[in-house]
């Protein structure tokens, strides 16, 4: 046995511990996999150390140092594969083959009677996901290099797809290579978040039944998402989808203008959550887009959001509020919004009112169903009583329902 192989059995165990000390690998079958897959023979380049750490592995980057391609953080694929809850003798259609790691753990869910597809439109990716699999018995995972929002049809119906690469949009080929009963796990983004939703096919819709806040390299080819800086040294940028009204040109300055501050008196401490106000928010006001600010901006005061890189705001014409925190005492923080422009403190209210709702139910969340932008029925299928907001995607609409 080679050196290598001695040194990585402890790590991968205590990989494993770890993902299940945070609460996912939750089924035997996922944890047997992960404890059997070799991860440190599919990321050659890094260390057998950072191999098994609880880290995203980089594999190919662009120009500007952005990631193109990686191994995702342990935890977030052992959190997706319980999402997808494969069964023995599943077929399975992974979008975005990656380093070959995640197709060689559906391969161990799904056993011998099952198949595995894996796609991904570099062929510079596929090449190495290719090699990873045969390189660890896996010769048998069919590896193809396409464009992912087309699907695999050739293999089709699938009873489980999963993506790991981040979507903005939803394309017919998955209607229509999902089986009618299938589920379907992706990082899937609206409104300047990215939640890797849990979907069971309902007829013509896909019907979340869990949401867990994530991140992930986003698809080639879906451009849905707009941006623009709202200050003369591009130090805030705001992002929102291409449905809103939402205008960057009329934000600009706005952050110069006075600011009103409204507390919520709702109160957190350094490890409580409290993302899911944003994702509330999805399904109750159209207005709702990400703001980020570089640290420059944030140490100048200029703006100060309660995560810098990735806060919900507010939009509306030439106003905004952004969420915010401040220390109470050690260990105790209380969440509010600051606003600007002429209709920044209203905004910053409507902001306050929408934590204090999920203070109230912290752990409530909205279903998300996802039809073709075609689907005339997507109006009709749910209780119109319910608070909800529509999204219009390219290809599919979101309805996102809050109770």
């Amino acid at each position: 046995m080679s050196t290598i192989t001695d040194a990585a059995k402890p790590l991968r165990t205590a990989m494993v511990d770890r993902v299940k000390a945070v609460g996912h690998a939750s089924t035997p079958a996922v944890e047997e996999a992960m404890r059997i897959v070799p991860r440190h023979e599919f990321v050659p380049e890094a260390s057998i150390e950072d191999a098994y750490a609880d880290i995203a592995v980089i594999t190919k980057s662009a120009s500007d140092g952005s990631p193109l391609s990686c191994a995702s953080a342990p935890t977030i694929v052992a959190m997706m594969l319980d999402q997808l809850q494969v069964e023995p003798g599943n077929r399975i259609l992974e979008i975005g083959a990656g380093t070959g790691y995640n197709a060689a753990l559906l391969t161990q869910l799904t056993g011998p009677g099952g198949a595995v597809t894996t796609v991904d439109i570099d062929p510079e990716v596929t090449a190495g996901a290719r090699r990873g699999l045969d390189e660890t018995g896996n010769d048998h995972v069919n590896v193809i290099t396409r464009d992912g929002s087309l699907g695999a049809a050739e293999n089709a119906p699938y009873d489980r797809i999963i993506f790991t690469v981040g979507a903005w949009d939803l394309t017919p080929a998955f209607w229509e290579q999902l089986a009618p009963d299938g589920r379907l796990v992706v990082p899937l983004r609206w409104r300047g978040q990215t939640r890797s939703v849990a979907f069971v096919r309902d007829g013509d819709a896909l019907v979340s039944d869990s949401m867990e806040l994530c991140g992930f390299v986003p698809m080639i080819g879906q451009e849905g998402e707009r941006s623009g800086a709202i200050d003369s040294e591009d130090l805030v940028t705001l992002y929102w989808d291409a449905d809103q009204t939402i205008d960057a040109t009329k934000l600009s300055g706005v952050l110069d203008q006075s600011k009103e501050t409204i507390w919520s008196k709702v109160l957190v401490g350094p490890q409580d959550p409290f993302d899911s106000i944003w994702l509330r928010i999805t399904g109750r006001d159209s207005r709702i887009c990400r703001i980020s600010a570089d640290r420059a901006a944030v140490d100048a005061g200029l703006c100060t959001p309660a995560i810098p890189i990735r806060s919900p705001a507010l939009a509306e014409d030439d106003s905004l509020a952004y969420l915010v925190f401040r220390k109470i005492e050690e260990g105790t923080f209380e969440l509010g919004a600051i606003g600007h422009g002429p209709n920044g403190r209203h905004l910053a209210g409507q902001l306050c009112h929408e934590i204090e709702a999920w203070n109230h139910d912290r752990n409530a969340r909205p279903t998300v169903r996802v039809y073709l932008a075609a689907t005339a029925r997507s109006a009709h299928s749910f209780d119109q009583a319910m608070t909800h907001q529509t999204i219009e995607k390219t290809a599919s609409r979101l309805v996102v329902t809050v109770s």
